[in-house]
Formats: structure tokens, sequence, C-alpha cells
């Protein structure tokens, strides 16, 4: 089963707002450790590319997706160039993926079909459905008694169109919840930012999030959903996920372009710039980089690839002293040692 993709609208609706100066990476964003531009690969196979987001589950199976629909599984200790097993097709876009600590398997935010289950053989049941409140299911964190919030990340553009809402830089999307046993997902946080990466904090109180469009890092109460902005980093991230210790890994795929903070105060062109071929729009840099915060947004560890040999890093996940990566674009998930 292959599903249909949402059209997206021509024109986006913008808004003005006050151009920003992207941070230099300085500080604890400086390039001192360099180990991405060292990781080691292990690639899709046929041409495959996309696998956003990994995760290891306790089989020692290292999961990705890719950009036809398809979950792929690599032995965890699998040597470099090793090509996957495949694990399922969900007919859509799988982006974040999370272990089920309920009944086993896997819980996988496909962009056009909604929140989904995965067996560990391979079978797909369908949470949410297609049919709204989900319209971008994006990433996930699953609670200790099965309670899976999840971002919504826009309710205008699908995934295939994410650059539009960036330029249109209005708060389409939400957090959800979706509870074990319902058919439904009620929301927790609205008028987010294109709400992206989300992890619990170690006692299940809040969540940690990220807005890939304002660039923030926040944090929200639950179950009351009142929002706190904890930082304002110096790249768009991505996904989010917790190590268990109350740090988490962000990823960052790109540090902040400066022509699109340039045109924040210029609705009519980014309408414009909208309507370009992609090549002439604003382009993410060409940059891997990974960050490592605590529960109030301190940095504490960055990672970063300047070479740029494997970029657009949107997935990123610890395993004992591994960490390994996944990326919107590339053609296969690598890992790297972090000591």
């Amino acid at each position: 089963m292959v599903v249909p993709h949402p059209r997206p609208p021509r024109l986006i609706r913008p808004v003005r707002e006050p151009a920003t100066v992207p941070p230099p990476l300085t500080g604890p964003w400086a390039a001192t450790d360099r180990r991405l531009d060292t990781v080691e690969l292990l690639p899709l196979p046929d041409g495959a590319a996309g696998p956003e987001d990994v995760v290891v589950d306790p089989d020692g199976r290292v999961i990705s997706g890719d950009e036809e629909g398809r979950l792929w599984w690599w032995p965890a200790d699998a040597p470099p160039g090793t090509l996957p097993r495949l694990l399922a097709e969900t007919g859509g876009r799988p982006l974040g993926i999370e272990l089920d600590p309920t009944g086993g398997g896997l819980v996988v935010c496909d962009a056009y079909r909604g929140l989904l289950r995965v067996t560990p053989n391979g079978a797909v049941h369908e949470l949410t459905g297609t049919a709204p409140p989900v319209h971008l299911a994006n990433n996930a964190a699953v609670a200790r008694d099965g309670t899976i919030y999840f971002t919504d990340s826009s309710d205008r553009f699908p995934v295939s169109h994410w650059k539009r809402d960036l330029l249109e830089h209005r708060p389409n999307g939400r957090v959800l919840a979706y509870r074990p046993g319902d058919r439904r997902a009620e929301v927790v946080a609205e008028g987010l930012y294109f709400p992206n990466g989300v992890a619990l904090t170690p006692d299940e109180s809040a969540l940690m999030l990220v807005e890939t469009t304002t660039h923030r890092l926040l944090r929200v109460d639950l179950p009351g959903g009142a929002v706190r902005v904890l930082a304002d980093l110096p790249a768009y991230p991505d996904n989010l996920s917790a190590v268990g210790d109350g740090t988490y890994w962000i990823a960052l795929p790109s540090p902040r372009v400066a022509v699109a903070e340039r045109l924040l105060p210029h609705p009519r062109l980014r309408q414009l710039a909208a309507l370009l071929p992609d090549a002439m729009q604003p382009q993410p840099r060409r940059y891997g980089l990974v960050a490592l915060v605590d529960g109030e947004g301190t940095v504490r560890r960055t990672l970063h690839g300047p070479r740029g040999d494997y970029w657009m890093i949107t997935g990123v996940r610890q395993h004992g002293e591994l960490l390994w990566l996944g990326s919107l674009i590339g053609p296969g998930v690598a890992r790297v040692r972090l000591t």
C-alpha cells in the first residue's frame, strides 16, 4: 500500500517578523570536536536515501527508514558498508522511530500515515490514521504507561514541502498525546513553530521539545502544557533523544542560514521565494552538528563535521559509547564513538 501524498497549498501566508543574526559557533558551540568528519557509514541498499531517524532495539538491531516508506535494520556491531535487511514497509514516509516499552516493537511517526505501531516481525498497525487532527507526525516519546507524545509539525504543509512551512513562519504545529486503547489524539500544546524533536524528562513531568522554525529549545510541562523557552540555538534543530540521565542529544541539520533570517521582515519576498525551484531557495549549510544539553538547556557537548561528509543530520541516538546518526537526505545511517 502506498499512501497518496497530499498537495500542499501553492501560496504561503507569511507574516512580518524581526530579522535575526545567526550567532557564531563559539564558546560551547565551538568546533573543537570534529569527529563527525570521520563517521562510519552503514548504507541503505539500491540507492535508497533519507534515514531520517535511528533507534537501537533490545535485540541489538539498528533501525531506520527511508524516503520510499521502508524500515531497515542492521546489526549494531556490523562493519562499515554492511547492507541492511528489510523490516517493514509503511507505504508512507517514516520519520521519528521510538521503542514501544509496553509491547515490544516500535512506534513510528509516518509523515503521511500518522502514528504507527510496528511489531518486531514487521507487521504495521495504524494508530491515528491520516485523518485530522494528525497532519505531519514527526517525532515521538513514549511514556512508561504507553502514552505516546508526538509532534504534529504542520497543519498546512506535508513533509515534502517542509521548507514552505519554515518560510511561512507561522505557528502551524502542536504536540499531541495518544493513550493506549484510544483511537484519537488529544492536544497537549499548540501554536508551535514546526515542533520537531521531543523527549520525556526522567520523571515524565515534562517534555523537552525543539521548534525548527524558531530554533528554540522548549520545556512543556505535563499534563498542563505550559511552555517555557530554555534556549535559542545557533542552528535549526530536528529530532531529540533522551540519554536517560537527564541529558538529551539534539540533531541539528544546519547552522542558521543568514539569508533566511534576513528575509523575516519581508513577507512578500518570502512568498516569492516559496514559489522558486528548490535549488533557488535558501539552502541549509553542508555541515554536521549534534549537541548534548541538560534539562535546563545548558550545552554539555557539541560534535561537529565541518567538511560536511555526513550532513543534514536529523536523527541522533546514544547507545552505550556509540552515537548513531540519521539524515533526511543521507545514503545511510552513521555511527561514531563518543570516547
